[in-house]
């Protein structure tokens, strides 16, 4: 039984009001929460609060619920444009914040709630990592969690890599929402979970000390895996919510779309016949599989609108919105606003004088809780048309009409036969599809296979068939698609079966073995022969057809050099790891559109300059635009970035442009443009794009060839929304100039933007990162010299107090406080304390206000000078002679890779404590360790066990930020061992 505290949090959590009580599903799945019950699957209708399932796991760890993970992640499809799943984490974020009692049961004691999301305030802003005992909320895509967790975070260093893949592939729930539609994802981590046995500690007792890594999928379409999946049960359906959702009223209508009709026309026909020819004040959703249908149905509605004087047919108010993929993530916010603008967001409460009409791709299909009053759309795979219809009539409270547009002669097999035997005249692809019925024949009988792109085809068209006819039986029958109806059409079963072949068939996917995962965990080996590069197939599969993805960046400020010798591959990747892309500054979109939109508008730009310079107008626009200096030809303009952050090209301005140009025989041949053309698609494909923001093409968050306006860009602080999450910002200065000190800001990398004949820079551009982000200690420079005893003390009681926190046995406990005693050892060294500018006061530090001397550091790791100092420290020893072989290699691990090294290698560069020979060796040691150590813990339990150092490191550096080390964590630390 859920107590009567825990009844009231969770009706506080999903914001019901006085009268208003959370459905029977949401209040079971509670109970299994906090009993430990497994739950796999959550298979419960559009429109139904599956997005609650955060607020029953917050209110859940409130309640102390038994094996329940800290960390809750809610996966989404990265269509998805405006995700619900950001309004809930942030509402629930509020709610903590209000009520002292949930704050503290949930032990945040002061603190926010730590939530990332996919757009707003809380963008990808890390936060959740600050704390391992801390309760979160993180929401990402497929790619964005996929790929973090597998070691090979898009977006994310080398070095933090296992850190982000530690917290989330232990003590963490995935949700994951609309899971049919990413069936090898589900796999993947439905491996994961189970595989304990293979990924998990190989020790049964030590596989009790790493908390567990769960999966709860969540779909609308009964596609759901598992032995444990929560429905709905005879008492939801007597929720008066539940009843009046289920039965919405939604009536389906089949439209046949003849040859001479376009299909743009004809959607655009139909939702102007459901809006009464304009005169009706409802909301019409327009669904069109092809974005250029979309967009030319949305110009035909307005074309109605504007009415035809000849006809006598006056014009008419009316509004529309095209709902499309590929916009930046800055730009979601306006496009969640103009919905709701439009009333299409349920439960809107908008007023509507006139016909408001959206037209939308597959964006609009995931993610939104879009509502509206009526729809039409084209047929594509049945779990997209559940999707599609969950949108219609959402909460019950109208009388929705569905029209779907089906291609015309959609005849079987037998009936084209027939057709065909009687001399009626088939159409032309209905001659072409028999064509292909009599080649499968063929093949069939000469015991041969039919060529893999026609059978795709036919089986396609025998999809369509087999949903067209039973779309048509069920308009029959009433032509009822409310969520009930479609709970009973699964127990139809020659309808459920049609509907099973129009949906989209699991694609086939690699195994995931250990192997792989230990390769993918050796995240300091730049390359590695067991390492694939490409880690989609285990996150999608290997899907047919499915376009390759580019994210476009724009940014103000490049690592490119207007003086001097040109800059080297590790120079510019050694900017974009300092300042990588952010996600509130992603376009992503499919590769072919990005390819086309990149040279159409460098070609657009050289003729818009050509003009500028005919007219004399040069000077004169370069001052209107605040002195932005126009784009030359041999302007470096793009980067291209593989998915490790590593440089694949970069283009000139006239590189670009030439991909547009025709052949010509003088100089290249058109099949040499195709392939230089498909070269650059190649290069694009699965990249990170970053553009010199003089480029523009960006209107509304979408791309625009034909759009000059430079868009807003991150990465020089100014404006740009939620400007904390991005973590740095970019200065262009002279090289005379002395940088003024600022308490929130530190200096990460220098890179010179010019330089004299001699190598001298004239002019930086210098990256900045906030104060307490850092990914290794050469971030380290800060406000407040803070001496190493000191450091490494608080250092330890952190991580003691985070071990009490997360309930670690005494064993682990002592193994994690010791490290943390004497992670920083190596900073003794003479050269790191010169290097760091350490205050010549005669005492050692840990923490200084810097500049770094690179040159004077030599590439010294103070990691393994740490190693090196422990074992020549006769002290120390005889702490270490204490434990147990096993132990003792983790802590000395754990102190080698708190920045994220020896995974398995570490650089022995600038190390004077030993000889060449011996540091050679001493590096081999630390391989070795940590081949034993991930067989010992696993990848991710060993990921996760460095995290809890590298947390308790940060959090004391944040301390010194802040000059403020609690009294009750400090009061928690040991005397020094020594």
């Amino acid at each position: 039984m859920i107590t009567d505290k825990g009844q009231e949090w969770l009706k506080k959590a999903l914001g019901l009001g006085e009268g208003e009580t959370p459905f029977p599903w949401q209040m079971e799945l509670l109970r299994r929460f906090c009993q430990g019950e497994h739950v796999s699957s959550l298979d419960i209708p559009t429109g139904l609060g599956k997005t609650s399932v955060m607020a029953i796991w917050l209110v859940a760890r409130a309640l102390k619920a038994e094996n329940l993970p800290r960390r809750l992640v809610y996966v989404v499809d990265r269509r998805a444009v405006v995700d619900q799943a950001t309004e809930v984490a942030e509402s629930l974020r509020k709610w903590v914040e209000a009520d002292a009692c949930v704050a503290c049961a949930l032990g945040l004691n002061g603190r926010s709630l730590p939530i990332s999301t996919l757009r707003g305030q809380y963008v990808d802003n890390r936060e959740w990592l600050e704390d391992p005992s801390s309760p979160a909320i993180i929401v990402g895509t497929v790619d964005m969690v996929g790929s973090r967790l597998l070691f090979s975070g898009y977006g994310v260093s080398r070095r933090m890599r296992p850190y982000h893949a530690g917290l989330l592939g232990v003590d963490t729930l995935v949700v994951l929402d609309e899971s049919h539609l990413v069936p090898a994802f589900e796999e993947l981590l439905r491996q994961i979970e189970k595989g304990t046995d293979l990924f998990g500690p190989k020790n049964g007792a030590l596989r009790n000390l790493i908390p567990p890594f769960k999966l709860l999928s969540l779909s609308a379409t009964g596609r759901t895996q598992g032995n444990s999946v929560l429905r709905l049960t005879e008492e939801d359906c007597k929720h008066d919510v539940v009843r009046k959702r289920l039965n919405a009223r939604k009536s389906l209508e089949i439209r046949l779309l003849d040859e001479k009709t376009k299909l743009e026309d004809a959607l655009a026909n139909h939702a102007w016949t459901l809006a009464g020819n304009g005169v009706t004040a409802v909301r019409v959703l327009v669904y069109a599989d092809s974005r250029d249908v979309a967009r030319k149905a949305k110009e035909a509605v307005e074309k109605l609108a504007k009415g035809n004087k000849k006809q006598g047919k006056p014009e008419v108010k009316i509004e529309t919105e095209l709902f499309v993929g590929g916009r930046r993530v800055l730009e979601r916010e306006g496009a969640k606003k103009r919905l709701e603008e439009l009333g299409f967001l349920a439960g809107s409460k908008v007023e509507r004088t006139c016909p408001v009409f959206l037209f939308a791709t597959s964006a609009g299909e995931v993610g939104v809780e879009l509502d509206a009053d009526h729809m039409v759309c084209d047929l594509v795979a049945w779990e997209r048309m559940v999707q599609r219809l969950g949108r219609v009539n959402r909460r019950g409270d109208g009388d929705g009409r569905i029209i779907v547009v089906v291609e015309e002669g959609l005849l079987s097999e037998e009936e084209l036969r027939e057709a065909k035997n009687r001399g009626h005249k088939l159409s032309e692809k209905q001659e072409e599809i028999l064509k292909l019925f009599d080649k499968r024949r063929e093949a069939n009988e000469a015991g041969e296979k039919l060529k893999d792109s026609d059978a795709k085809k036919l089986k396609n068209y025998e999809a369509q068939v087999a949903q067209y006819r039973a779309l048509l039986e069920v308009a029959r029958e009433g032509g009822s698609l409310s969520p009930k109806s479609l709970l009973k059409l699964r127990e139809c079963q020659p309808l459920a079966s049609a509907f099973r072949m129009a949906t989209t068939p699991e694609p086939l996917r690699p195994a995931l073995t250990r192997p792989l995962i230990d390769a993918w965990a050796m995240t300091s080996l730049e390359k590695h022969t067991g390492r694939p590069d490409d880690i989609q197939p285990w996150l999608r599969g290997w899907i047919e057809d499915d376009p390759p993805q580019t994210r476009v960046v724009w940014r103000k400020y490049l690592p490119v050099r207007t003086e001097g010798r040109p800059p080297s591959r590790k120079e510019i990747e050694a900017f974009f790891e300092a300042a990588p892309p952010h996600l509130s500054e992603i376009l992503e979109t499919e590769t072919y559109r990005v390819v086309d939109w990149i040279t159409a508008r460098a070609k657009y730009v050289r003729e818009e300059q050509k003009q500028e310079q005919e007219q004399g107008q040069e000077q004169e626009q370069g001052q209107e635009n605040n002195n932005v200096l126009p784009l030359r030809n041999e302007d470096v303009v793009a980067f291209a970035l593989g998915p490790d952050g590593g440089l694949r090209e970069y283009f000139t301005l006239a590189k670009l442009v030439s991909l547009k140009e025709k052949g010509d025989k003088e100089e290249k041949s058109e099949k040499e443009k195709k392939d230089e053309k498909k070269k650059f698609f190649g290069r694009l494909a699965g990249a990170t794009l970053i553009l010199d923001a003089r480029l523009g093409g960006l209107k509304d968050g979408l791309l625009d060839d034909k759009e000059s306006t430079l868009p807003q860009t991150a990465d020089d602080d100014k404006n740009w929304p939620g400007g904390d999450v991005i973590g740095f910002r970019i200065r262009s200065i002279e090289a005379s100039t002395v940088v003024q000190r600022d308490r929130d800001w530190r200096e990460r990398f220098r890179f010179a933007a010019a330089l004299t004949w001699e190598g001298e820079a004239t002019r930086w551009l210098i990256v900045q990162k906030r104060r307490g982000d850092a990914a290794t200690e050469e971030d380290r420079s800060v406000t407040n010299p803070q001496l190493l005893d000191e450091h490494q003390k608080w250092t330890e009681a952190r991580a003691r107090r985070l071990a009490t926190a997360l309930g670690l046995d005494d064993k682990l406990a002592n193994v994690l406080t010791l490290a943390a005693c004497f992670h920083d050892e190596g900073k003794r060294a003479k050269r790191w304390q010169q290097a760091f500018h350490a205050p010549g006061d005669g005492g050692v530090y840990a923490k200084t206000e810097g500049p770094i001397n690179y040159q004077l550091l030599d590439g010294y790791r103070h990691e393994l000078g740490s190693l090196l100092r422990i074992g020549n420290n006769k002290q120390i020893q005889k702490l270490f002679q204490k434990l147990s072989e096993e132990d003792r290699d983790l802590v000395l691990h754990l102190i080698t890779a708190h920045h994220g090294f020896a995974r398995p290698v570490i650089g022995t560069r600038g190390c004077e404590d030993a000889p060449p020979s011996a540091l050679e060796k001493k590096a081999a040691e630390i391989a070795l360790r940590f081949a034993r150590l991930q067989t010992r813990w696993g990848p991710w339990g060993l990921a996760w066990l460095e995290a809890l150092l590298r947390a308790a490191d940060q959090q004391a550096s944040r301390d010194n930020d802040a000059q403020d080390m609690p009294k009750e964590v400090l009061d928690g630390a040991s005397v020094d061992p020594r």
